[in-house]
């Protein structure tokens, strides 16, 4: 049986690791020390010390599909000269106020067609 073909030939990539994270509580309100991998920061429920819970996976999107669509538009080797995405995420009003809704915008500035945005952004 042949070994797949490693990303550089454009064969099958391996398989990428699992994410793990680990939250260690500080002894302060809802403050939690998170590390995963390399990084290190704050998750506080009440958003002084760090993001909040609910805005990590609202960041985390928003970071996702920016890299996704930015990633697309360069390797078409069109020329990008500022990026910006903007998020914002709906909750629901009562008790747990969980995400609801995202809209996700994408501030794109160079000679980049309207159509190849959309193209990266539907991928």
């Amino acid at each position: 049986m042949a070994e797949p073909a490693s990303a550089g030939s454009g064969g099958v990539r391996p398989p990428k690791p699992p994410v793990t994270a680990e939250l260690v509580w500080t002894g302060e309100g809802l403050q939690f020390g998170v590390t995963s991998a390399k990084i290190a920061t704050v998750v506080d429920g009440q958003s002084t010390a760090g993001a909040s819970p609910v805005q990590m996976p609202v960041i985390g999107l928003a970071a996702c599909m920016a890299m996704d669509v930015l990633d697309i538009v360069r390797k078409g080797r069109h020329p990008v000269t500022a990026f910006r995405t903007s998020i914002v995420g709906e909750r629901q009003q009562h008790v747990p106020h969980r995400l609801t809704k995202a809209s996700i915008h994408f501030h794109i500035h160079g000679a980049v067609p309207f159509a190849v945005v959309e193209r990266a952004i539907t991928l």
